[in-house]
């Protein structure tokens, strides 16, 4: 009789180990799934958006365009080459990153910018530049503004860089790209962060941003950005079911 019980016990094992090997096959496929179809939904808006939205003679709107476009580009490549979660994520973080820059030159133009976008990564803790910002490292003028100018061409929507917070705004270069290759400490980096975003650096701080230089520093601190790229770690939107809490750079 023993021998009958410990067979049932036996196919009983069997019969769950199956079972739940089965469960996390078509959990894992459903939530593939879902990240393939998210990245394609804010890939596809993004390509309307480029393809729809004519650019006028201002610079700013066009280099926020070219942006844009080049995200759309890397989206699809990634898109075409993912095979996991993680990368359609990855694929649909960039484009939704280029509809920031769609968004930034709508609202350049004059137009509606359309509706809300989910805040990426890190994006809501950098906060938004709220006045002029002239600064001078190293012998040369960097700027940066709340709008766009004709001495401000290029956009960033706000994140970390190099675990350090970078405010939503108009600048005169795009200097954060370096310092996501480099870290930031490449050269002159860290003096740039200092002078565009730290209260005692030069005289005061002017213009700031939302959340405040010292709020995006403990944000930093708290979740670990020490490497990270222009948006790490906020994920506090769903995106429609797109999670980005993973993310920790560009």
């Amino acid at each position: 009789m023993g021998w009958v019980i410990g067979g049932v016990l036996v196919v009983l094992v069997i019969g769950l180990v199956v079972w739940w090997q089965r469960s996390s096959r078509q959990r894992a496929e459903q939530k593939l799934a879902d990240a393939r179809a998210d990245a394609q939904r804010w890939y596809e808006r993004l390509g309307g958006q480029v393809m729809n939205l004519s650019a006028n003679d201002d610079t700013a709107v066009k280099q926020a365009l070219v942006d844009a476009g080049e995200r759309y580009n890397a989206s699809g490549s990634q898109l075409e080459q993912a095979k996991t979660t993680r990368q359609f994520e990855l694929a649909g973080h960039t484009a939704l990153e280029g509809l920031y820059y769609v968004r930034a030159a709508r609202t350049a133009m004059g137009l509606d910018p359309g509706p809300d976008l989910p805040p990426m990564p890190g994006q809501q803790a950098a906060g938004a530049l709220t006045g002029d910002k002239d600064v001078t490292v190293e012998g040369r003028e960097y700027r940066a503004r709340p709008q766009a100018s004709d001495d401000t061409p290029y956009y960033y929507p706000g994140g970390m860089v190099g675990g350090r917070p970078v405010p939503s705004g108009w600048y005169s270069e795009p200097w954060w790209k370096t310092a996501l290759v480099a870290g930031a400490a490449g050269v002159g980096t860290m003096l740039l962060f200092d002078a565009f975003f730290s209260p005692g650096f030069g005289g005061g701080f002017d213009g700031g941003y939302d959340n405040g230089f010292a709020d995006g520093m403990q944000y930093a601190d708290n979740n670990d950005f020490g490497g990270g790229g222009d948006g790490g770690g906020d994920g506090g939107g769903d995106g429609g079911g797109f999670d980005f809490g993973d993310f920790g750079g560009d």
